[in-house]
């Protein structure tokens, strides 16, 4: 299979497998549901549990061992876009095309919405772990995704991110920033996947090692999009970082150097998945992919 009928397959796999958490609208709390749907179906790359499934494949042969992880993955990378998109965050009408969840359902709901999504990851994780008759990778993977999303994950990173607005920072708390806001959730489904699919200590440690390159190279290529990107293949507004008076790459090294830092940081990611061979083709065919993107 080729690389964009195996992204397709797996965009495809993901989104028939997270309408099955959705299923149930007709409680009292049914607006709530509606809304967490309403993000969760608005599209996107899927990259997040992507990664998971394209990682777990390297080392596993029963892909429905990770798609709970993969579809709690993409949750969280919800939620957090609908509280990123509040007035009192980035302030933004449109995401993924769409309007934006606080301004469908309120911003009330959409904060709500977004707590949902991020707990509802949680008890779809732990209620498929508790019925593995080997249940520490599940516990060990579960607290993978706890920690990049947490405190020392990407809310620490969105924290510092806000502090340094308007401000001038050094490179060093830029990559704070990045390696945590971003790069964390990108890093978590590529260990996820080769925890629960039997990969060694050595492949977890290798897999940690392409998920901060390759997050670290998402976010700084999201920089560049925001200045020269096309809002119709974004879905969303550009020139936002510079509205917002955003810390990034652009501003702190310039447009040529942050466009050199993603070809170095794609390179870095291509040698470190060479070993693993044919198996790792698609893993480094969406490396290269995300390297020229423009959405």
């Amino acid at each position: 299979m080729n690389f964009k009928d195996q992204l397709t397959n797996y965009i495809e796999l993901v989104n028939s497998h997270l309408l099955t958490y959705f299923n149930c609208k007709e409680g009292h709390n049914k607006t709530l549901i509606e809304s967490m749907e309403y993000s969760i179906t608005a599209g996107g790359k899927r990259l997040r549990p992507i990664l998971a499934l394209a990682s777990y494949e390297l080392f596993g042969t029963d892909i429905e061992q990770i798609m709970p992880y993969a579809c709690a993955l993409e949750m969280i990378h919800s939620y957090s876009l609908i509280h990123d998109d509040l007035p009192a965050m980035d302030n933004d009408d449109y995401r993924r095309g769409k309007l934006t969840n606080h301004k469908v359902y309120g911003e009330g709901n959409a904060i709500l919405a977004g707590d949902g999504l991020l707990n509802y990851s949680f008890e779809l994780m732990l209620d498929f772990a508790l019925k593995q008759k080997k249940i520490y990778s599940h516990v060990r993977s579960i607290k993978e995704i706890a920690n990049s999303a947490g405190v020392n994950g990407m809310i620490g990173g969105q924290i510092v991110d806000l502090e340094s607005e308007d401000k001038s920072i050094s490179e060093d708390v830029l990559n704070y920033i990045h390696l945590n806001k971003t790069a964390a959730l990108i890093t978590a489904p590529l260990k996820v996947g080769s925890i629960i699919g039997g990969g060694s200590e050595e492949d977890i440690k290798t897999m940690e090692k392409v998920g901060l390159n390759l997050g670290l190279a998402f976010q700084i290529r999201d920089d560049i999009l925001d200045i020269i990107g096309d809002e119709d293949k974004l879905g969303k507004t550009v020139g936002k970082d510079i509205e917002n008076h955003k810390s990034t790459y652009p501003a702190l090294f310039g447009l040529e150097n942050s466009i050199k830092k993603v070809e170095e940081l794609t390179k870095n990611v291509n040698s470190l998945l060479k070993p693993y061979g044919d198996k790792a083709s698609f893993l480094l065919d969406l490396n290269n992919y995300l390297l020229q993107r423009e959405f």
